[in-house]
Parts: C-alpha cells; structure tokens; sequence
C-alpha cells in the first residue's frame, strides 16, 4: 500500500464521509433519489424500461452508506453491494442500512481496483465523488469495466478543474502549511484553517470565492474542500480521453439538460456569425468543453457511460407513426399512493397538477399540466398503459368536444394523449417503451 492511499484511507477513516446522522434517511429528498435511480439512465441510453428487482447495484466507494441507502430506496428490490477501502467507513453503512431495514445489502472493505475479486457482474456501478481522488482513474474505471454486464451502465463523475480551481489552490496553501501532514489531526488542521480564512482581508480572492458563513460552521464542508487530499481537477475532453482509454462509451452527463451551451445566449437564434455557424456541426464533446470554458458551474463532471454497442440510434418520438404498439410508464419515482393522492386532489378542486414538484429534474422549471389533461395520467398510477387504452380513457372523460359540443372523436383523443406524452416524455416524466 502506498503512503499517499494509506493518507487517504486514513482521512476517511478518521472522518467517513458523508456525515449524515444514522437515522437520516433520503426518502423524502427526491432530488436525490432522482440522482441514484437507475431507470432513467437506462431509459435515456435505449428507452428501455427496466424492473429495479432484476438490478444487482454496485456502490463503489460507498463510504459510510448514504447513498447506498438512497439506491436501496431509489430502486426497491434491487440487490445492494457496497464496497470501500475504510473500513470504519463500512462498518457505518452497514449499521445505517440495518437501521433502515434494508436487507438486500452487502458490504465489502475493498479497494475500488478489486472488485473485480467480489466475483459479481453489476448492471449499475455508482462511483460517487471517488475517481478524482485516484492517482490515475484509468485504472479505476477499467476495475469497474472488469466488473460490469455487458449491457451495464456506470454512473460516475470527476471534479471539474474550471469550478474548483480556486479550491484547488486553497489545498496546495494549507498543505504548504503542513496541514495535510499525518501528525496533524482534523480538528487541529480545521482550526487552522479557520483562522487562516478568517484573518485574511475580505477582499482577498480566495476569501471571497471560497470562504463563506455556512462554511466556517460546516467541519465536513472543510475537510471536503480545502484539506481534501489528493483531490485533482479534469476537463471534458480529459474526461472523454480517460473514456476513450478504458474502452467505455459515453452516454450522456447525468444532469443533460443544464449542459446545453446554447442556453448560454441571450438569444440562440441570433448568435455572432462564427457561432452561429460553427456549433450546429460540433460534436459533444465540443459543446460540452463550450459550456465548461463559458459558464464552469458544474462542481463535478458527472456522466453516464458503457460498454462499446449498447446504445442504440433511437427514432425522434415526434417522428413515430405505430403508437398502437407504444406501452406507456410512468417514471418509477412517481408511480406512488402520495403522487397519486395529490394528483387527485387537483382534480377535485380543478386546479393544475405540477409532475416537477414530486421528481424535481435537474434543469427544469416548474411543469404544470392543467386538470383537464391531468386526468389522461390516471391509469398509469395503477400500472403501464397501452396507446389505445389511455385512448379510450380519455375519451370517457372528456367525451364532448370543449369548443363544437360535438362528441370527442377517436382522432381527437388520440392527438390529445400523444401531444400529452410527446411533452412529459421530453420532460422525463414518463417512460415510452416500443417501436414507434
């Protein structure tokens, strides 16, 4: 074991991260069950829709077991594998997932570069906040590669070198200072740290850009940032390189709708010649690295990738003309009694339903649908509706025609469920499984 891994473990093992009390759970945090949920990763790369009791899940670098308990709760029956090279970090999340009942959980003392000795094949690998802290994440991402289905997907993400920089050069201070040394314990390096930030001129860069009030109080949010040891900074393209190294293929960021360069403009149909010109041909790793060199406000660079083949060229759903054969799903998230509930109370007091405030999707605004559309989404909180089954639903609930009196016909039906389900299925709330 090397003296700079054996700093590392050390630090988590004095501190296992994240610090969230045991009995703390994120069943009432959607954001971050939407983040840990593997449907709709699945969906995106092929509009597959998958049952979560058939997933076997690694958590690799699970540290003390918050998230691993938010894939338990994001994806019900799933089977749970957590590993992590702190083994103080392992004992808490096997105490955190027994707290919470959850039984289908293991847990392993392992290094992310020997998973591949569990002897397990994972449909989903969740690598949260590790792969920046390797010496190379190369040789993190072929230990998982060795580990997973061929038709698996690894969620993943490394610290963005634009947004952190400023923190980056925070560590490089305190460590100058001694503070990352082995005799130095975190409370005495925390200290230390305050003071310094605290004696510094407000003015001073550093403590205008990194320093703030909930962070003097917050000892995990200073250990994560300013004495994070190892820690390293990557761009997109050196993300799309380690990529193109392992033999991975890129699937998407995770949070896609907040990385499109074009909400940048003030007015995208109106761009500086060049522009305008140059980045409808650009390819997603162009765009991407756009976004980052203007607007770095993504902490992480936070994606989804696979093996090489398994994502399939997917017809543009404006474009289907055999909605008959269409199965429609709700997505996982949603299809709940209290989701169901609420829906049902904006109905009877007439009033619209917002899908957003129930799975809040990085990116987008509020979503409101208006009660009388509404309505078409009722049959899919029992179970997966067919085209020609929310068809004929529709029309018992609005058999008249608003505007002639007239009664609703069959092609009025159809094109108001579609033009429903081309929106929310745009938006990520449902889930269109056929050929179209």
């Amino acid at each position: 074991m090397t003296e700079v891994f054996e700093n590392v473990r050390q630090q988590f093992d004095n501190a296992p991260y994240p610090r969230h009390p045991l009995e703390a759970s994120p069943k009432d945090t959607p954001q971050t069950l939407y983040k840990h949920n593997c449907a709709t990763a699945f969906y995106y790369r092929n509009r597959q829709v998958i049952d979560p009791q058939n997933l076997t899940i690694l958590d690799a670098g699970c540290g003390s077991g918050y998230k691993a308990l938010a894939l338990a709760l994001a994806n019900p029956g799933a089977k749970i594998v957590g590993v992590d090279f702190s083994t103080r970090s392992i004992e808490l999340a096997k105490k955190r997932l027994q707290y919470h009942e959850i039984k289908n959980a293991d847990f392993h003392t392992l290094s992310l570069e020997e998973v591949a000795n569990l002897g397990i094949e994972f449909d989903y690998i969740n690598c949260d906040e590790v792969l920046y802290l390797l010496p190379d994440p190369v040789i993190g991402l072929q230990a998982l590669k060795s580990a997973l289905k061929p038709n698996g997907i690894i969620r993943s993400n490394l610290h963005s070198q634009f947004q952190r920089f400023r923190y980056f050069r925070a560590q490089k201070l305190f460590e100058m200072m001694g503070l990352m040394e082995e005799n130095v314990t975190d409370g005495m390096a925390i200290d230390l740290v305050r003071d310094t930030m605290n004696a510094l001129k407000d003015f001073v860069d550093l403590k205008t850009y990194t320093w703030g009030e909930k962070l003097q109080n917050n000892e995990e949010g200073i250990l994560a940032n300013f004495l994070l040891r190892q820690d390293r900074g990557y761009t997109i393209p050196q993300l799309f390189d380690i990529l193109d190294r392992v033999g991975l293929e890129f699937i998407s960021m995770v949070s896609w709708r907040q990385w499109d360069v074009m909400d940048l403009f003030e007015n995208p149909d109106d761009l500086p010649a060049f522009l305008g010109l140059s980045l409808p041909e650009t390819s997603i790793i162009e765009r991407l690295h756009l976004y980052e060199l203007i607007h770095p406000n993504h902490r992480l660079l936070d994606f989804w990738c696979g093996n090489p083949g398994t994502s399939q060229a997917k017809i543009p759903i404006e474009n289907w003309t055999h909605w008959d054969k269409v199965r429609v799903h709700l997505h996982p998230l949603l299809q709940n009694s209290s989701t169901k509930a609420a829906l049902e109370a904006c109905l009877r007091q007439h009033r619209g339903f917002s899908p957003s405030e129930y799975l809040p999707i990085p990116g987008l605004s509020n979503v409101f649908v208006d009660s009388v559309t509404a309505t078409g989404l009722l049959p899919l909180f029992d179970k997966p509706q067919t085209m020609p089954d929310l068809v004929t639903f529709w029309k018992k609930t609005r058999p008249l025609n608003p505007i002639t009196l007239e009664p609703t016909t069959p092609t009025e039906a159809f094109d108001a469920v579609r033009d429903l389900l081309v929106t929310l299925e745009d938006l990520g709330f449902v889930m269109l499984e056929g050929t179209g």
